[in-house]
């Protein structure tokens, strides 16, 4: 009897702004279960020629003398504007997905995949995976950790939130769910997702 090719399950791994998604994912990868990060990805991409071009093309140079992408100049411009959020998104998407197909390639060996996405609903990439994980915060914890991680004011994180789906919206499409709330204890919660998986 030959053994037959299994093929990885590839989890969603996404949450609002400040729900401590890349805290879970880091668990992850402490229990060795490979992690495609979606955010730091797109990141990667903007310093590509091809894509730099696209942005200044559409954007204005929002590149600084040291050739790093200014984020705060690139997202006063988009995240009033759904229009150029759209097309900032339209140019991004398609690079990220081609990216985490090759990296699903390359970790085809391992059982448990996961793609962690901040917008994994809402950029059409739940169609890349198999179940979606979503970490859970209260808003006021949320609003907390944002202002102290990117140093910003609290309307300013609340404008960012506004931008994405609801929590509600997200749990609606939900296989897992994942309490980052300060009540809950998360190791247990993602072994024992592990171990339904």
């Amino acid at each position: 009897m030959n053994k037959s090719v299994t093929k990885p399950i590839i989890i969603g791994l996404t949450g609002g702004i400040g729900s401590g998604k890349s805290t879970i994912a880091e668990i992850f990868t402490t229990l060795k279960i490979p992690v495609f990060n979606s955010d730091q990805e797109a990141k990667k991409l903007y310093s590509l020629p091809e894509v730099k071009q696209q942005i200044i093309k559409h954007f204005g140079n929002v590149y600084t003398e040291q050739n790093q992408l200014d984020k705060k100049a690139l997202g006063s411009i988009v995240f009033n504007n759904d229009e150029k959020l759209q097309l900032l998104n339209s140019i991004i998407h398609p690079a990220v997905k081609t990216l985490f197909e090759n990296w699903v390639t390359k970790n085809n060996q391992a059982s448990i995949l996961i793609k962690e996405a901040a917008i994994l609903i809402e950029s059409g990439a739940a169609k890349q995976v198999d179940k979606i994980i979503v970490v859970t915060a209260p808003k006021k914890e949320r609003v907390k950790r944002v202002m102290q991680r990117d140093n910003v004011s609290e309307k300013e994180v609340i404008a960012r939130m506004s931008k994405q789906l609801p929590e509600e919206e997200l749990i609606a499409q939900a296989d897992f769910i994942i309490k980052n709330d300060n009540q809950h204890l998360v190791i247990p919660q993602v072994l024992d997702i592990i171990k339904k998986l």
